[in-house]
């Protein structure tokens, strides 16, 4: 394993905190004053319409912050670059979506065909970045057999309908405050740890850098919440987990270590389909926090309950992996 002392984790970790914190002292007033505003869904649940208007966007906090760090700590090589490349390039697409909204102030953006083709672009990219360092295997590593099968060309479809389907479920899981915040703080941690066991030193520290600054960004996320992420920040940081999984070739691990993100998605897709064909729904409301909220259940709780079902979720997958 790495033989790495503070200097090497701890004080990247904390000055990507620290700079996160600051610059979500004047980002946030400056998206006030700017007026971007959240757009509340009228068939959300009634208690979110008291958030709307609260500063959204708030994704390039982090991002900022995360870039910042690499370059002070002068970790911008390949393997970092595609990282961090990966997290911009799909926040990029948020960042385009939320504008749209926030102009036009509505809660509708890109169209869905719209996001998905830009979405797949990325993902054959960050696929290209990946190969050229030879990232990409065509094995893939099964955790639980410890065993690699050979997939081929099929890996790149796979790989695409992976990026995207994950992606899309970190966004999902964007519905409360602090959330998706908390949930992917657990899980940075433990790519970071799977990295650092594997060797892997840049990979350790993009994972502490981005977790640094999210951890900032928590401060101001954390219920009641002062500023959004917006899909700027839910679509980057899908991204950064995408990338780190199939950096790490490790992708088939993701329904285990981003067991919260596919249990948001899978909830919303057994909804819709058990309505489509019996006119009931299973659900309260969908995505699944938002059926916890409607049985009574507050946010705090909502996001503590769902951020140690996924410490538990990746102690499990390292534990398949190791």
């Amino acid at each position: 394993m790495l033989d790495m002392n503070f200097w090497d984790f701890g004080l990247p970790l904390l000055v990507s905190f620290g700079i996160s914190l600051l610059l979500g002292r004047f980002i946030i007033p400056f998206l006030r004053q700017v007026k971007a505003g959240q757009s509340i869904r009228e068939e959300g649940p009634q208690s979110h319409l008291a958030k709307a208007g609260t500063p959204t966007i708030g994704g390039v906090i982090f991002l900022l912050a995360s870039l910042i760090s690499l370059l002070i700590f002068r970790k911008l090589n390949l393997e970092s670059l595609s990282l961090m490349g990966a997290a911009l390039a799909f926040g990029c697409i948020g960042f385009i979506d939320d504008y749209i909204k926030v102009v036009n102030k509505r809660n509708l953006g890109f169209t869905s065909k719209q996001k998905l083709v830009a979405q797949i672009l990325v993902s054959l990219l960050l696929i290209v970045l990946l190969s050229k360092q030879g990232r990409l295997s065509q094995n893939l590593f099964i955790p639980i057999l410890k065993e690699s099968v050979y997939v081929g060309w099929f890996l790149i479809p796979f790989a695409v309908f992976v990026m995207v389907g994950t992606v899309n479920a970190v966004n999902l899981t964007d519905g409360l405050d602090g959330l998706s915040t908390s949930v992917t703080l657990v899980v940075l941690g433990f790519f970071a740890l799977v990295a650092y066991r594997l060797d892997r030193y840049f990979v350790v520290f993009f994972a502490l850098v981005l977790m640094g600054a999210l951890g900032g960004f928590l401060y101001y996320n954390k219920y009641p919440a002062k500023v959004f992420m917006g899909d700027t920040g839910s679509l980057a940081l899908g991204g950064a987990v995408v990338a780190l999984a199939f950096s790490l070739d490790l992708p088939l691990i993701l329904p285990i270590a981003g067991g919260i993100y596919f249990i948001e998605a899978l909830s919303v897709i057994v909804q819709v389909a058990y309505f489509k064909s019996t006119g009931k729904r299973i659900f309260l409301m969908s995505p699944l926090h938002h059926h916890y909220e409607q049985k009574g259940y507050r946010e705090t709780q909502i996001v503590a309950l769902f951020s140690f079902v996924q410490l538990i979720l990746c102690l499990l997958a390292y534990f398949m992996i190791f």
